[in-house]
């Protein structure tokens, strides 16, 4: 039973990361329907970004923290701007390998900058550990991951339902055509989605730099393919899909983990990916919607 709880509080962490890198694939694909694969490494530049402010210029975590997501945000709404906005209307297999692209710029871009080698992120927040019982455990860093991950997804439903940009992205998501006809600023609204989910996923790289305490150029691949099934299996383009679905692959990875069998822990997320593909295509929270012909 220790093993158990003690893997779910595990997983919990793990799942927060999965979830904030999550919400981003989701809002992109919910407002213009691309897969961006480039998140992923948004998520590693916001932790090379925490690194530099922790480690170069001596900051504390939070200032930290905020640097790297304003950061990420603004190389969201570039990233946008140059390289999916002029394919609006391309095939959207064309988007999808401009989106690898973009993913491999950024990933060489960033070693040719900083070299392949592991960094040691440094220690901002001194470990503690607390016994709950038995020998059960929980860090602060978890409880601090936590903390920051519910606060964020708060601030996000808070932006999508009640403030006037959010209103306008679902009315885009609903229907760009008609939400242009009503005066939205298309394109400033897609701007604002790439922003605000690239600013999630900084805040994730910042918060896995503390977790691990190590990070590299290619640090973003099997964390990005694993948000992306998260957010398949809440059903992509629900927000409060990806919450779950990132929740729910964090704490089934840590219990695969924890049983002993930690080399099955990558192949089990793709697992879930085709199994719930096969089984209910559209999504733990969506629905299967009919198409005319």
């Amino acid at each position: 039973m220790e093993v158990f709880l003690q893997q779910l509080i595990n997983g919990i962490s793990l799942g927060s990361i999965y979830a904030l890198i999550a919400l981003g694939y989701t809002m992109v694909y919910g407002i213009v329907q691309l897969i961006n694969f480039a998140h992923g490494d948004v998520y590693m530049v916001g932790a090379y970004l925490g690194f530099f402010a922790t480690a170069i210029l001596g900051w504390s975590f939070l200032p930290a923290l905020v640097m790297a997501m304003i950061v990420c945000a603004i190389l969201g709404v570039v990233i946008e701007k140059l390289a999916y906005k002029p394919l609006r209307n391309a095939p959207r297999i064309t988007a999808l390998i401009t989106a690898i692209g973009v993913s491999l710029f950024l990933e060489y871009g960033t070693m040719l900058l900083v070299t392949p080698q592991v960094r040691t992120f440094p220690q901002v927040l001194p470990e503690v550990q607390w016994k709950l019982f038995g020998n059960l455990t929980v860090s602060n860093r978890q409880v601090i991951i936590l903390v920051i991950t519910i606060v964020l997804m708060v601030l996000l439903q808070y932006i999508v339902h009640k403030t006037k940009i959010g209103k306008a992205m679902r009315a885009v998501s609903y229907d760009k055509q008609a939400a242009q006809l009503m005066g939205i600023n298309v394109n400033q609204t897609i701007s604002a989605t790439f922003a605000i989910g690239s600013a999630l996923a900084a805040a994730a790289g910042v918060l896995v730099g503390i977790y691990y305490n190590a990070i590299n150029p290619l640090m973003g691949i099997m964390p990005g393919l694993k948000a992306f099934v998260a957010a398949v299996l809440g059903g992509i383009g629900i927000i409060p899909g990806a919450m779950t679905g990132g929740f729910l692959l964090g704490i089934v990875e840590a219990m695969v983990s924890g049983y002993g069998k930690s080399l099955y822990r990558d192949p089990v997320a793709f697992v879930i990916l085709i199994i719930i593909l096969i089984v209910k295509p559209a999504g733990l929270f969506g629905k299967n919607v009919r198409e005319k012909v």
